[in-house]
């Protein structure tokens, strides 16, 4: 099953996603400067954004909470 047949059509976050996508690209150049040729592989940082996103929506405390919150809603 794919995430996005996991939420509601009617969820507020489907707007807020849309809104945060067009948000996203007026930032991309600026977060394609992040990514470095050399070292290891880091986090991209367009899902740590939407993922700080969720946590000030949900109000969860902590990034370990927000981990088992999305693991929750994922099972």
């Amino acid at each position: 099953m794919k995430l996005d047949e996991r939420v509601p059509h009617d969820h507020p976050l489907r707007s807020i996603k849309t809104l945060f996508d067009q948000a996203l690209t007026h930032i991309d150049w600026k977060l394609s400067l992040i990514y470095s040729e050399r070292g290891q592989e880091s986090i991209p940082p367009e899902p740590l954004l939407r993922a700080l996103l969720l946590q000030i929506l949900f109000s969860i405390r902590s990034e370990r909470q927000l981990v088992e919150q999305i693991h929750h809603s994922l099972i």
